[in-house]
């Protein structure tokens, strides 16, 4: 399967659409000096092609007494991949990233309480065949936490259609 490839024209279209997902089609096709039907079948296409989606994303304030636990994972070198798509199954978890440096994957998730993080930590994720250890850390005071971090701004290839 071959990678997507964006022009110029989805750029510009991703770049409006992060900034304020409820901007009109018409709004951005006179920004763009694109037709409004242009705009509505760009946007579907990269939804249709994963590229984009569209969702509420809540404040930490919405959690009530939830914190943001981080576990870092020492897993066999050979099994990190397998590891972390197990890991990526435990429904409590919310992001899985393969890391460098002392450990080699990081899971994310938010935690009532202290159980529910030992739980997950010591009785799912080092149960999984290839993990050596587990180290956990929770986050006590946010200072900051940007929502849009994961945007897709420059994904593979960027290609000018000029």
């Amino acid at each position: 399967m071959a990678a997507p490839t964006l022009d110029t024209l989805d750029q510009q279209l991703i770049d409006l659409l992060s900034r304020d997902a409820r901007v009109s089609n018409r709004k951005i096709a006179a920004e763009l000096g694109v037709t409004e039907g242009t705009v509505r079948g760009r946007i579907k296409r990269l939804q249709q092609d994963g590229l984009i989606a569209f969702t509420a994303i809540t404040g930490f304030e919405m959690a009530k007494r939830a914190r943001l636990a981080f576990i870092n994972v020492q897993a066999d070198v050979d099994k990190v991949r397998e590891v972390a798509r197990a890991i990526a199954d435990i429904p409590q978890v919310n992001a899985v990233l393969i890391t460098m440096g002392q450990f080699n994957i990081t899971a994310m998730c938010l935690v009532d309480e202290l159980d529910a993080l030992v739980e997950i930590a010591s009785d799912q994720i080092l149960t999984i065949k290839g993990v050596h250890h587990v180290e956990t850390s929770i986050a006590v005071k946010t200072i900051k936490y940007n929502a849009r971090m994961a945007k897709i701004t420059r994904p593979m290839e960027v290609v000018d259609e000029d």
